[in-house]
């Protein structure tokens, strides 16, 4: 009997230890292995650690920490068990919960007064991080307190503010669109942490898991002129910055709640993948590191690695996030979550060997259509060529910058966008968020709306079209709607052809007045005969305008004013320093113009071998003929469907091509007799129905549509965009009854009469 009872008392004291082990909310007992794991065997880890160790230990000379330095201090304590960090923690944690607000002195000074915004969400973090940190030091007294602490100046002002119906005073969209996860989410972090001490917490976590769906999804609003926050494709419209702290926010609050409940299901986010290949995407990769596209407010050196790196650690592992990871996840940075920090270092995941070759299995194409932004790179090697456009919305952190692009080639960033200051700056009014600071279209020295940026535009801008292969992209850009008081056509066109990108635009306005379009470029840029040279380094790029008119080949600018002019502008670097830029425009005045200028990607190995760029136009049509790497490809612009007819088609015979589309493009075999069709290697329409050539049809279909065939004369290729139901008819020399149409085999009736195949794509 005694022996059963002493097992009985042994398996009963058991039970209660596990039953009161802590279960961590980032600094977990596996994290702790694995980074001490690390420290033996990476150089970089053990390095990162001691710095961290170093700071921890400075922080003890000090007579008094503040909130940030928990990180620190926990992560010290939990690797080394130094009850000097414990102690230091407890004492920051109970001066830091005796204050009367963890607000700032400008929110609260606001009608209502803001008591849970972005300082009591930073704060409520740090705090939760070091009562985590030490829980299993304190005394059940000193839990309490310090929960009681955490509850009235972290937790209730930012539910109340955000969140409970008989006090919130905020929306999703109250501050742009990041606020409300990075104050609601931060609430549940610390929620997660007070779960044994304070009854309510563990509805609260329930709340705003629930709620925080709800965030994701926020539709946005016609009224206030505000857009959705996600796009389909998973981008985020408020710039990278943004993105990655709003979306970080909630993953720590998810990777608490995982690791402290782990048999309780979370609801599904689509957008979490889809997001991390967002940050993917907009990211160019060079030999001197990873730069982000800057649209908006966002920072050419932040990157979404914070969200990549949380969801890894949610166990959403794929090749492309250990690859991407391995470029961004070093030194310091804003969220606190690489390598360099200490909430990075407890969170450093071991990651997998990738081949030495190893590229992301994404398209070189992206769009996000609900946002405005679109992606194009010729490779996803270091130092490729990328081009990223947007034309979207302007509000907020969005500027007002409305067929703007910007281009990196050869590891430099040489077209940039320049509106870049801190918010406390006048120039970030003033200049950074206006039209003059992008690479857009001015008429008559004016952009977009300047009261844009506060106000949003009611009808924002849009990005179609995106088709193409390695060797040939398209896109097209409608700035018309934020342009609306100025302009009734706005459109700008990218046609990417091999070592080629020209840039068409598509202008008429009420009445006439003087067009520009500009230019801002990094590095050094001078005209030479014909070209802008924008070059850095080994990097360089020419620009050539091609229409209405060249530059002046040789002579002085005065001699030829029918010629393009090239004006010199000063916009800003930052508040002390000017930045030169371009302005080119055309010497009279007019209602309606066509802007076409190209963009040759030059390569110091082939600098002699430039591709070979020819003028040609006809009546009603602009050409461009490219010569490059043994194809010849004549670019033809339809004059007549610019909009200028009504209730008829705009069709036309240009050089022999008979057509109705907007933009035509064939590509032969150089030297090839280009009048006859069996030797045309590609053919592209967009805004089309047909293409004829000597009574051949090539391609038709009863609605307007864009495509792209490949190997037309060979098992032809179809990238095709139109109406849901479409009758599609295809020239081919060989008798076949199935044709590939964006990677789906279609099969239809051959006509040898016609050498036509005709199908109904769905």
């Amino acid at each position: 009997m005694r022996k059963i009872f002493l097992f009985a008392l042994i398996c009963f004291i058991t039970h209660s230890l596990f039953a009161q082990k802590h279960s961590y909310l980032l600094h977990t007992d596996v994290n702790i292995a694995r980074l001490k794991e690390q420290i033996k065997t990476d150089v970089e880890v053990k390095e990162a650690w001691e710095k961290q160790l170093k700071k921890a230990e400075d922080l003890l000379k000090r007579d008094r920490n503040g909130a940030p330095d928990l990180q620190e201090l926990g992560l010290a304590y939990r690797m080394t068990g130094d009850s000097r960090f414990a102690d230091r923690i407890k004492q920051t944690l109970i001066q830091v919960c005796g204050k009367e607000t963890w607000e700032g002195r400008d929110l609260l000074q606001r009608t209502p007064p803001w008591k849970g915004g972005l300082g009591t969400a930073h704060t409520t973090f740090y705090v939760a991080i070091g009562f985590d940190c030490v829980y299993e030091s304190l005394s059940t007294e000193e839990r309490r307190r310090i929960a009681e602490g955490i509850v009235r100046l972290g937790i209730k002002p930012a539910m109340d503010d955000w969140l409970n119906a008989d006090s919130g005073i905020h929306t999703f969209d109250t501050m742009g669109h990041n606020w409300w996860s990075a104050c609601v989410d931060m609430a549940g972090f610390a929620a997660l942490a007070v779960r044994d001490e304070v009854p309510e917490a563990r509805q609260w976590i329930k709340e705003i898991s629930t709620y925080s769906v709800e965030w994701f999804n926020y539709a946005g609003s016609v009224l206030q002129n505000k857009p959705k926050s996600f796009d389909r494709n998973g981008g985020f419209y408020e710039s990278i910055n943004y993105a990655n702290f709003g979306f970080s926010q909630y993953l720590l609050f998810r990777l608490a709640h995982q690791n402290v409940f782990p048999n309780i299901d979370l609801p599904e986010i689509s957008q979490m993948e889809s997001m991390a290949d967002f940050f993917i995407q907009t990211t160019y990769y060079s030999e001197d590191g990873p730069t982000a596209v800057n649209f908006g407010d966002g920072g050419a050196h932040r990157n979404g690695n914070a969200c990549v790196l949380l969801l890894w650690n949610l166990g959403i592992h794929k090749d492309r996030y250990a690859w991407y990871l391995k470029q961004t996840n070093h030194g310091d940075d804003k969220e606190g979550l690489t390598v360099g920090t200490a909430n990075g270092l407890i969170l450093n995941p071991d990651l997998p060997e990738l081949k030495e070759a190893y590229s992301p299995e994404l398209p070189t194409m992206q769009l996000f259509p609900d946002m405005g932004w679109a992606m194009l790179r010729d490779s996803w090697k270091e130092n490729a060529s990328f081009l990223a456009v947007k034309s979207g919305f302007t509000w907020n952190h969005s500027h007002a910058d409305a067929g703007s692009y910007i281009l990196f080639h050869k590891g430099k960033n040489l077209i940039i966008d320049s509106g870049h200051s801190g918010y406390s700056s006048p120039l970030y009014t003033q200049y950074d968020c206006q039209s003059a600071a992008h690479n857009v279209v001015l008429f008559n020295g004016e952009g977009q709306r300047t009261k844009d940026a506060y106000f949003g535009v009611v009808n924002s801008g849009s990005l179609h079209n995106l088709i193409g292969t390695d060797d040939f992209k398209y896109l097209l850009a409608n700035a018309t709607g934020p342009y609306s008081h100025l302009l009734s056509r706005n459109y700008r066109s990218f046609i990417w052809i091999g070592d080629v990108i020209l840039v068409f635009d598509d202008l008429l306005a009420d009445e006439p007045g003087q067009f520009e379009w500009l230019l801002h470029y990094e590095g050094e840029s001078k005209r030479r005969g014909l070209d802008l040279s924008i070059k850095d380094g080994d990097a360089e790029v020419l620009v050539r305008p091609l229409f209405p008119e060249t530059f002046p080949d040789g002579g002085l600018p005065h001699d030829f004013p029918e010629k393009m002019r090239l004006d010199e502008k000063l916009g800003y670097k930052d508040c002390n320093t000017r930045q030169a830029y371009w302005s080119i425009s055309h010497f009279e005045q007019t209602s309606r113009t066509k802007f076409l200028s190209a963009i040759i990607l030059k390569d110091e190995e082939k600098k002699a071998d430039l591709p070979l760029i020819e003028r040609f136009q006809g009546n009603n049509f602009l050409g461009v003929r490219i010569t490059q790497k043994g194809e010849t490809t004549e670019v033809y612009f339809n004059l007549l469907a610019d909009g200028r007819l009504k209730h008829r088609n705009s069709m036309i015979n240009m050089n022999g091509w008979e057509t109705d589309a907007y933009l035509t493009a064939i590509t032969f075999n150089e030297g090839a007799d280009k009048s006859k069709v069996e030797n045309i290697n590609d053919l592209f329409v967009t805004h089309g129905s047909y293409v004829r050539r000597n009574g051949q049809v090539l391609m038709h279909a009863l609605s307007k549509y864009t495509a792209l065939v490949e190997n037309l004369n060979g098992q032809a290729e179809v990238s095709f965009q139109g109406q849901s139901i479409t009758s599609f008819s295809l020239y081919s020399p060989i008798k076949k009854s199935s044709i590939l149409v964006n990677n789906k085999t279609y099969y239809g009736d051959y006509n040898v009469q016609t050498k036509r195949i005709k199908i109904i794509i769905k």
